[in-house]
């Protein structure tokens, strides 16, 4: 059964953590993280502003053209106080497509259709990550991605290989969303950040939509292996498995010796 979360404890354990690994592995680096607005990214920009000083975190707003709730990323870098710049990546995803619509086989004739860019290709993701390597490798003294994948999202798979996916330093791997806003709430951060509805920014669906069952519902699962829904047992089941290649490194072939 799951086991009463000190949040208080966890966040400090935490942040220590932070200090220690940057002191190991970039000792005046900057910590570049991409805010959407959500919780996720709000609270691990608070962590990394208690950990290390506003003026070593970079935000990163992204946009792919226009962003409903780009607001709300502009308010959590005006309350943390933290460096931001907006890079919409709109002419990137844009140019994708178009190569991609442009496509032919080596014989010329056109495949555009049969690779379906838009259904099959989620290339937005990618280049937001490109986009935070760019901008920590123009910091004077370097920078360091950080990942904000949560233990729920990781757990299912919900998450693009390469792209939200990647990063220098985890920060939640091990916390599920309910834990991830228990830390955001003893670090002080605005209760409708931590209690936005989760989304990517990108399709206009909440993730909890997109995924078929609540944050809620899956914690209980992750937690305390309680899922009254056999149906959705078994989706979030098949999820894991399915979805276990994006947590391990790359698979490699062994020599025989």
């Amino acid at each position: 059964m799951e086991k009463e979360f000190d949040a208080l404890k966890e966040k400090d354990r935490i942040v220590k953590w932070i200090r220690q690994w940057f002191d190991n592995n970039g000792p005046k680096a900057g910590a570049v993280i991409g805010i959407s607005g959500g919780k996720d990214s709000t609270i691990a920009a608070a962590v990394l502003c208690e950990a290390l000083g506003a003026e070593r975190v970079y935000g990163v707003l992204m946009p792919d053209g226009e962003q409903a709730d780009i607001a709300d990323s502009v308010k959590v870098c005006e309350f943390l106080k933290i460096n931001a710049r907006i890079v919409n990546i709109k002419a990137a995803t844009d140019g994708f497509k178009a190569a991609f619509a442009a496509a032919v086989d080596i014989n010329g004739a056109p495949v555009a259709q049969e690779m379906g860019i838009d259904a099959k290709i989620n290339m937005p993701p990618r280049i937001r990550m490109a986009t935070l390597y760019a901008v920590a490798q123009s910091l004077p003294f370097g920078g360091r991605v950080i990942n904000t994948c949560n233990r729920s999202e990781d757990y299912i798979g919900y998450s693009t290989k390469y792209g939200d996916a990647a990063g220098d330093v985890s920060l939640f791997q091990n916390y599920t969303v309910r834990e991830v806003r228990a830390i955001g709430e003893v670090l002080g951060v605005p209760h409708e950040l931590i209690y936005k509805t989760p989304s990517d920014g990108l399709c206009g669906l909440s993730d909890e939509d997109k995924i078929g069952f609540t944050y809620d519902m899956l914690d209980d699962y992750i937690l305390n292996g309680i899922c009254p829904d056999e149906e959705i047992r078994a989706k979030i089941d098949r999820m894991h498995v399915m979805n276990l290649h994006k947590l391990r490194l790359m698979d490699t072939v062994e020599r025989d010796q």
